[in-house]
């Protein structure tokens, strides 16, 4: 039998980045002689920024790799939790300010602007060494972007428990600004209490200080849902070594 086409068995937690009409387990593809696996894979619409080991006829190969007529290639998704050289730091697009507070809140450097476009999140992006989380597979398939990841879930509780299950990042609850991502640092009363108001000095003692914006914190009444915040993370967290 002639072979035309490769194809390309997608694993199930990849399927979702798959047109609904096209949405099932095998893929077919026709090689030309020049395209690459990974340009395969991206033209049916998934991010190699979340593809992990990829096999053809059971052998390992690269997304450099040009697929030839008969292939059977197995695209996996990226395992989890996700390796990374180090400690991973973050970038947030604009559509992501609550995860990005979340992350703070746990003490995970994440860089957040409600303002800054595409060409930009990349340029910073590379500078800092920073993981790019976006929703944009558009933007996950930019060339220059040395690293990136897809969020999924679309509430804030869900896209943190993804975070967390893929990265394991390590958690510092409660020594980062949730505003402007600054370190935290122990301050006395004294030295804050022109900035506070009457009943907080009156009920609260212990306080910290952003040491890049300033701002002031104390476990107030909100304490208790941040708290179930953090005690959740550390569970997703835990679950995923």
């Amino acid at each position: 039998m002639d072979f035309v086409t490769a194809r390309l068995r997608i694993a199930p937690e990849l399927r979702m980045f798959l047109p609904v009409s096209r949405r099932q387990e095998w893929q077919e593809v026709t090689p030309d002689g020049t395209s690459t696996l990974g340009h395969h894979v991206e033209s049916i619409g998934i991010p190699l920024t979340e593809v992990g080991p990829m096999t053809v006829n059971g052998r390992g190969v690269a997304p450099a790799y040009q697929p030839a007529d008969g292939d059977v290639v197995e695209v996996r998704p990226m395992p989890r939790p996700q390796q990374l050289p180090e400690e991973p730091r973050f970038l947030l697009d604009v559509h992501l300010g609550t995860l990005a507070r979340r992350l703070r809140l746990l003490g995970i450097d994440a860089a957040y602007h409600n303002d800054m476009d595409d060409p930009a999140l990349v340029v910073q992006a590379n500078e800092e060494r920073r993981v790019l989380l976006t929703q944009d597979r558009g933007l996950l398939r930019r060339r220059a972007l040395w690293l990136g990841a897809y969020v999924r879930g679309s509430s804030p509780t869900d896209q943190l428990r993804d975070l967390l299950e893929r990265f394991s990042p390590p958690l510092r609850p409660w020594t980062r600004c949730t505003a402007c991502n600054g370190r935290l640092e122990p301050v006395a009363k004294q030295e804050v209490a022109p900035l506070l108001e009457a009943g907080t000095r009156r009920n609260y003692d212990a306080y910290g200080r952003c040491l890049e914006c300033g701002q002031v914190y104390w476990h107030g009444a909100h304490s208790d849902r941040l708290e179930e915040i953090v005690q959740s993370a550390r569970a997703w967290t835990n679950s995923a070594h």
